[in-house]
């Protein structure tokens, strides 16, 4: 792969996905869009993988979508082009991502940090959908992720003027779990997937299913879905060694059955 630098050794069942064009500040084209899907499916059926992570470097984690590639092209060049349905396999993704952000994460930046199921934040991390400023509006899902994210009021004040947030309004704001230092923001989020990894598999995935079932459904059907996967892991291994190692106060051997 040209665009995208997967690491497997980083911590027991954790994986690194770095985004790796750093010239373009990580501008995401359709070939790293693509290359970062196919690593994801892959590490989504890799045993030896319950976290993942995906970030960029210091500079930026994507500073938007390459603009170049798109410029020029017609309405019915976009829609034959489909590019976002490389958006929605991502999306697909069953097991838990953390986008750990450094510098900017700007239009489809902003919009692949907030498809990942948790943010780490650099303290130097910079958050917008600044598409509006060149005459068009998110379409990776930032006008939705956002709004459900910060609110109505503050999404459409971003999304209409452009304007960027920094880490520590993030926060405040919701967008993301925590701000670090800079030196510290990868190291974080390796934290918390080895946390996330100790765990069992299966109850994190169908977890993170029901979780993300809040944003597309109405509340009984979330609740509904919640329920179902609750009763269901009650017939995983890894259910009745979690319960009995707390009984037996040792720590749990989680296999993923």
């Amino acid at each position: 792969m040209d665009f995208i630098i997967v690491e497997k050794d980083v911590a027991p069942f954790v994986a690194v996905v770095r985004l790796n064009r750093p010239k373009e500040l990580n501008a995401l084209n359709l070939q790293l869009m693509g290359e970062l899907r196919d690593s994801l499916e892959a590490l989504d059926a890799d045993d030896t993988v319950r976290a993942i992570i995906i970030t960029g470097d210091r500079r930026a984690f994507a500073a938007g979508a390459d603009i170049k590639q798109m410029s020029g092209k017609t309405a019915t060049d976009m829609l034959i082009a489909d590019q976002f349905s490389t958006w929605d396999r991502i999306k697909r993704t069953k097991k838990p991502i953390i986008a750990a952000v450094s510098g900017f994460a700007l239009g489809g930046g902003c919009e692949l940090a907030m498809t990942c199921d948790m943010i780490i934040a650099s303290e130097t991390a910079k958050f917008g959908q600044p598409e509006i400023k060149i005459g068009v509006m998110p379409g990776a899902g930032g006008t939705q992720r956002l709004t459900r994210a910060i609110g109505k009021a503050k999404a459409m004040e971003l999304v209409l003027t452009g304007k960027f947030i920094d880490a520590k309004q993030a926060e405040a704001w919701g967008l993301v779990n925590r701000v670090v230092p800079e030196e510290l923001y990868l190291e974080e989020a390796i934290k918390l997937a080895s946390e996330i990894a100790a765990q069992s598999p299966i109850a994190v995935r169908l977890a993170k299913e029901a979780i993300n079932h809040v944003a597309e459904s109405h509340l009984n059907e979330g609740l509904h879905l919640e329920r179902k996967n609750f009763y269901l892991l009650f017939a995983t291994e890894d259910q009745t060694e979690g319960m009995n190692a707390f009984i037996e106060k040792r720590p749990p051997n989680f296999t993923g059955r």
